[in-house]
């Protein structure tokens, strides 16, 4: 799997308890043994080609991670005698053609290509190094001496082109210095502490939050929190676990009853992604032995079977010690996150979010497997009438947010002055001109929580007669009744019209009733407004002036 590959999810788990023991060495061992029977099957085993070694993508595509994820699990099932690969040849020769295909790609500067988008990356680089070293690691203290001495000159590449490569991204620091970390680990040549400790004059950036810059609820803060953990192991610095253990804090209030995790406050690709917290085993198991946390022991215990990896237990023998008696993580609470303006509210069984500001995905709800993934809206004013709240306040239990909007007509400019000619000039020069005619119109959302529920008031008032439509947007996957087709539903797209009374969307037995529906209009897809959402979508519309409560009821 590539760093870029999105966690792939069930849409519907059941209710998250922890498991009631941990997990054994021997399932670990099992479970790492059928990712490496996978890899075998899949791996690129022809002679003439440039790609033999590594792992054919979807695409075609033969990235070089995948080669270092043959190594990364194979040595695991290699060395350890519970394996049935313990020793192997087959496997052995396998890792050799991995070996022998990092060889072949790396770059004169010791680095790889990202074959989708980054070539001569010194970030992908990182990535890699991270499971070539744990790899050699394992390799070096568990008696595979000649598969460390035969990545060696490949890893000490690596490493040339670490102390002096570029990166990308915020959280592309951490991934080098961890990289870095291990490979001082291995080899202590003080030049790779040395850029460890440039990257780190920088300072983490974590916020008041407890969320990175990047504000990755399901990749990139996992990435982090497992390289800052990592480098506090192996350099011995353990002021570093100070952010992880910040960031891990706060996303014990930001988990859904299933344990899906909010998205929306992402500012990379998994903004608004169906994900869990499965990456971040590393830094959860770590925490939970190192501080003797029962919350985190939870959420280790439940993830485990699905993202452990053998070599890490093998790497750090420390993580094999008996973990904390697992805690029940919050599921009663309304938390704030001021940074990213959002607050996350979990009533047991249901759980409901609210951005205050700059997100046209205003609030989502859910109950058990009901799911409502976003509610939004937008006028037809002027092709620019979608909601994104620009001012927002959380007070009294209740939620209430504001967007103001003006649009006019242009005059000539009347003082000799010429219009260039094309019509990216004429946007340009616009706002130049006089403008006549300016309408208004002024939105606000409210929402108050109920015993059983939530009420979402959505009101426009200013210009009169803007046809405007809410939309309610729903996890696909279940039952919705209650409601008529859109006529403009785009293509292949389920579109629905709540005309009156309520909706009801059920899966199992969870449902979520909603409504009361309006239908002035039989317009949904709204000039100017961001695209209708994935999934089946439900809108109740009308004219402004507008002022209309949904409720959300179990």
């Amino acid at each position: 799997m590539t760093r870029r590959t999105l966690l792939s999810l069930m849409a519907a788990a059941a209710a998250a308890p922890a498991q009631d023991r941990p997990t054994s060495m021997a399932e670990f061992v099992r479970q790492n043994d059928a990712a490496v029977e996978n890899y075998l099957e899949r791996q690129n085993t022809d002679p003439d080609s440039r790609w033999r070694g590594a792992l054919a993508g979807p695409t075609g595509l033969h990235e070089a991670g995948t080669a270092a994820g043959v190594l990364a699990r194979g040595v695991g099932s290699y060395v350890h005698p519970e394996s049935k690969y313990h020793k192997d040849s087959l496997l052995r020769d396998r890792l050799e053609l991995a070996i022998e295909h990092m060889e072949r790609v790396q770059t004169p500067d010791g680095n790889f290509d990202l074959l989708i988008t980054n070539f001569n990356s010194p970030p992908d680089t990182a990535f890699i190094t991270r499971n070539l070293a744990s790899a050699a690691f394992v390799a070096k203290q568990e008696g595979a001496a000649d598969v460390y001495e035969r990545m060696t000159p490949l890893l000490r590449r690596c490493g040339d082109g670490l102390v002096k490569g570029g990166i990308h991204t915020p959280n592309h620091r951490w991934v080098a210095c961890a990289a870095l970390s291990q490979l001082y680990d291995l080899f202590p040549d003080n030049v790779y502490k040395a850029r460890v400790d440039e990257w780190l004059l920088e300072t983490i950036d974590i916020d008041a939050d407890g969320q990175y810059s990047e504000q990755s609820t399901t990749v990139y803060n996992a990435v982090v929190d497992d390289c800052l953990t990592t480098v506090a192991k192996k350099l011995g610095r353990k002021d570093l676990l100070e952010p992880v253990r910040r960031n891990l804090e706060a996303m014990m209030y930001l988990l859904h009853p299933n344990y899906e995790v909010v998205t929306e406050i992402s500012h990379r690709q998994d903004r608004g992604a169906i994900g869990d917290m499965g990456r971040y085993w590393f830094a959860l198991r770590s925490l939970a032995r190192e501080d003797g946390n029962g919350q985190l022991e939870t959420l280790v215990r439940y993830f485990e079977p699905r993202y452990a990896s053998l070599n890490l237990l093998l790497e750090f023998p420390e993580l094999q010690a008996e973990g904390p008696r697992p805690v029940p993580v919050p599921d009663d609470y309304a938390k704030a996150f001021p940074q990213s303006r959002l607050v996350h509210l979990r009533r047991g069984a249901s759980s409901a979010m609210v951005i205050l500001e700059d997100n046209s995905r205003f609030f989502a709800v859910r109950r058990g497997e009901a799911i409502v993934e976003g509610v939004r809206f937008a006028s037809a004013f002027f092709g620019k009438g979608q909601f994104r709240p620009q001012r927002g306040e959380w007070r009294d239990g209740a939620f209430f947010m504001e967007q103001e909007l003006e649009a006019g007509y242009y005059q000539p400019f009347g003082d000799g002055r010429t219009q260039p000619w094309g019509v990216e000039q004429w946007y340009a020069k616009r706002p130049h001109r006089d403008e006549t005619e300016i309408c208004h119109l002024r939105y606000r959302a409210e929402i108050y929580e109920k015993p059983d529920g939530f009420d979402v008031r959505v009101a426009a008032e200013g210009t009169d007669w803007v046809p405007l439509a809410v939309e309610i947007n729903l996890r696909p996957g279940g039952d919705l009744r209650g409601v008529v087709d859109a006529p403009d539903a785009p293509q292949g797209e389920d579109a629905y019209i709540l005309e009156e009374g309520f909706a009801v969307y059920s899966v199992g037995d969870d449902q979520i009733r909603f409504g009361p529906g309006k239908a002035e209009t039989r317009y949904t897809q709204v000039r100017g407004a961001d695209a209708k959402l994935s999934g089946p979508s439900v809108y109740v519309t009308g004219y402004t002036p507008f002022d209309h409560t949904i409720e959300f009821r179990w």
